[in-house]
Order: structure tokens, then sequence, then C-alpha cells
């Protein structure tokens, strides 16, 4: 059995498409195509069903991905023994929200790289849905989520912890001393928050409805470092992550409201795909991120 017609059979399993499968893979529609029948042929068994230009995995072709990820894994693992001298080298693609990717560039990149110089790192942002999606089509080797708690079976969760949050303002805001604030007190104020219906905000909103209430935004960014910059010089009002706003708050540039009656619980994930191959440089980078505790807060 080739192993190169293995490792086509998982992508374009993972893909749903021969030709996304031809364009990750690099080879032609019609390579992919001839790998998957000469596979079927030697194990005499339809391993997809195509129907109206859609493909779907038979019976037989699920029970064959399991024993392909497990085939991959040991001849990747092998691989690396027979390399074990040599430095740690490869490329990670990590899928994280705007707010963390931000964070961990500011503040691990370097050391990251000063540490493990041959491991390339490239980073994407995007909401936590999207993110799911890209594990399950091996887009994406890890993400961190910002969001409610998740769980799925075919999911690892390497870390997790509840994140802080709260209501930020300017320093010399109104609000800045008074206690035991209602949401309903600061809710007509001009708010600056991140996209609707991603990650914590998609959170917020839900808590907000449940109170039959509302936020209008007058602007929504997914760049929370234009937010903070916005609120510290302007009497606008956010709902963002303690890790994004504790170094102005410490500053005196910014300032948490003491809101009350808002119980927004928000949780921050490092996860991959069961099925994932864990390269000697991804276990490296799962290891410095729980090392660094995520997001330092």
């Amino acid at each position: 059995m080739e192993l190169r017609n293995l490792i086509t059979f998982i992508h374009v399993a993972e893909l749903g498409s021969f030709t996304k499968a031809a364009e990750q893979l690099g080879y032609s529609q019609s390579t992919i195509s001839f790998q998957i029948k000469q596979l079927e042929e030697e194990l005499e068994c339809l391993l997809f069903e195509r129907i109206n230009h859609t493909i779907t995995l038979t019976e037989r072709g699920h029970e064959l991905i399991s024993y392909a990820h497990q085939i991959r894994a040991l001849t990747e693992e092998f691989k690396e023994n027979l390399e074990e001298e040599k430095e740690c080298s490869g490329h990670i693609h990590i899928v994280t929200p705007d707010s963390v990717c931000d964070d961990m560039i500011r503040r691990n990149y370097i050391d990251f790289h000063n540490r493990y110089p041959a491991i390339s790192v490239k980073f994407t942002t995007a909401d936590t849905a999207v993110m799911f999606d890209m594990l399950d089509h091996n887009e994406a080797d890890v993400i961190i989520t910002l969001d409610s708690h998740s769980y799925n079976k075919d999911y690892v969760i390497a870390k997790e912890k509840p994140l802080s949050m709260h209501f930020v303002a300017n320093a010399s805001s109104k609000f800045a001393n008074k206690q035991k604030l209602s949401i309903r007190d600061i809710i007509k104020e001009p708010f600056i928050l991140t996209e609707y219906g991603q990650g914590y905000r998609r959170v917020f909103d839900r808590e907000l409805a449940k109170k039959s209430l509302e936020i209008t935004p007058i602007l929504e960014i997914g760049r929370t470092d234009m937010i903070t910059a916005l609120i510290a010089q302007s009497d606008m009002i956010s709902f963002l992550p303690d890790f994004v706003t504790k170094d102005l708050v410490a500053a005196g540039c910014l300032c948490y409201l003491d809101v009350c009656d808002m119980e927004v619980e928000i949780w921050q994930q490092l996860i991959y795909h069961k099925n994932k191959w864990m390269s000697k440089a991804l276990k490296t980078l799962l290891s410095y991120i729980i090392e660094k505790d995520f997001t330092e807060q």
C-alpha cells in the first residue's frame, strides 16, 4: 500500500474535495483521482460516494480514516526519531482572535524564536466557528479561543482557564470611582466593541439579551489595541479581557468600571484536533504556550 495514497486519502476526506486536496498537495486533480482509485482497487472497496459533484466518505472510508491517521503518525514519528539529534524545526499554523494574536506576538514571539529559530509560525485571526472549521479541514494546527466553554469529542483541549473581563473607560470617566454600577447605568453611553457575533462579543450580547437589553456600539472593530487607544482619549466604554487592558489600567490611562449585575463567563482554550499528527515542532509550541500560561494576566 502506497503511503502517499493514504496521505492523499486523508486530505480528500478532510477537505471534502478532490480539487482542494490537489491544490494543498501540489498535484493535478487527475493524480488525486488516480491515487484514490488505486487505493480503492487495492482495498477492494469504495471509499467515497460521488453524487452531483459532491463526495462523502462511505462506511469503509470512515473506518479507514482512523487507520490512515495512525499510519501517518507512526511514519512521521519514525522519521523524527531518525533525526533526533537535529535542531527542532517545522512550520506551525496557529489561529487565534485578534487580541490573542497581538498579545502573543508582542509579549512572547521573540523569546520563542530565540529558543527555537528553526520553527516558523504562521498566525491567522478568525472567529471561533471559523477556527473549528479550519481544524476539521486540517487548515490549522492549533487554535486558541476566547468564547463560552467548548467541548467536543473530536478535539483535544491542551489547556483552558476562565478569563477575567471588565467594562473599561478612560481613567477620568464620570463612572471611574462609582461603586456598584448597574449595566443600565452605562448602557446608553457610547460603546466601542469587537465585531458582532464573534467570540466573547457574542457571549456578551447573549447575556444582555437575557436582561432584555441591547447595546448599539458607535464603532465595531476587531483590533483591541485600537479600541483601548480610542477609549484612552474619549468618553467611550468597552468590554474587554483583562490581558488586553491591565497595562493601561496600571499606567492610569484606563479604569475598570464596577458593574455588578453582568456575569459573563468567558474561557480561553488551547485546542487541536484529536487526529492531528503531533510533530515535534507542534509539541514544542504547545508546551511553550502552556508554560507561558496563554496570554499573561
